[in-house]
């Protein structure tokens, strides 16, 4: 059987499944509750779920977005989560070559579970983010092993540059502005990208988080208010992986 005509629809057909497990790693991190070996179960009346109940996004539509046993609202996380691992699957389908669409779907799908994460906690794990450096070299070295030393400098340069900032911010402002979290994920995205793409990653980022301070106070945003930029380094991280460094043409 062919492997790369297979992997396509295996990868297109697991994103959903992927997606869901996102979605409980989530909920469960930030609870200190196990990862894997707890079973799904309603969050409003802790009855177990049965297979049938777990299909991906099928079983959010048919159940109307509602637990079956108590009528407690599921709420869109779980299904935009879902969504939005089918949609990397096939963004990365899409644009990259067979050789680098495991290694990509699985960077793209990490980044989404440390934006979920950063969302919902304003925290991003040294469990998944440190790993996801490793993974970064690791591929950079079987894909593209002449330009290792870019990747392994994109990794120091992505944490310094940041850190650095944070310190910057910190010492003229009086108040913490990135946290740690945010070092270390752009430190991830360097190993992924290398060296070249880090000032793309920051002006796609620096972008999106601003219109996401606007949207979300409307041009009324407070000074200490607390904004996540970790799903916007990763919307960032992402897009450069796919096309490369942005151009000036």
């Amino acid at each position: 059987m062919d492997f790369e005509g297979v992997l396509p629809v295996f990868t297109a057909v697991s994103a959903p499944c992927v997606g869901s497990f996102i979605s409980a790693i989530g909920d469960r991190l930030p609870q200190g509750r196990a990862v894997i070996l707890d079973r799904s179960r309603c969050e409003s009346c802790a009855k177990q779920l049965r297979w049938h109940e777990l299909i991906p996004i099928w079983s959010w539509i048919v159940q109307a977005g509602t637990c079956r046993y108590c009528g407690a609202r599921i709420g869109w996380a779980v299904l935009c989560a879902e969504l939005c691992a089918l949609g990397l699957a096939i963004w990365a389908l899409l644009v990259l070559p067979s050789a680098a669409l495991l290694p990509g779907v699985v960077f793209g799908w990490t980044l989404l579970l440390l934006a979920i994460l950063d969302f919902k906690t304003m925290r991003l794990p040294d469990s998944i983010t440190l790993p996801l450096l490793v993974a970064g070299v690791a591929t950079a070295a079987i894909l593209v092993p002449a330009e290792l030393a870019d990747h392994l400098l994109g990794a120091v340069l992505g944490y310094a540059s940041l850190f650095l900032l944070a310190i910057a911010y910190e010492t003229v402002r009086g108040r913490v502005g990135l946290g740690g979290g945010d070092a270390k994920l752009f430190a991830a995205i360097g190993a992924w990208i290398g060296w070249p793409g880090l000032p793309s990653v920051l002006l796609i980022s620096g972008f999106a988080g601003l219109t996401y301070a606007f949207v979300r106070g409307r041009g009324r945003l407070r000074p200490h208010d607390r904004i996540p930029f970790g799903p916007a380094l990763a919307l960032g991280g992402w897009i450069v992986w796919l096309y490369g460094p942005l151009v000036l043409s």
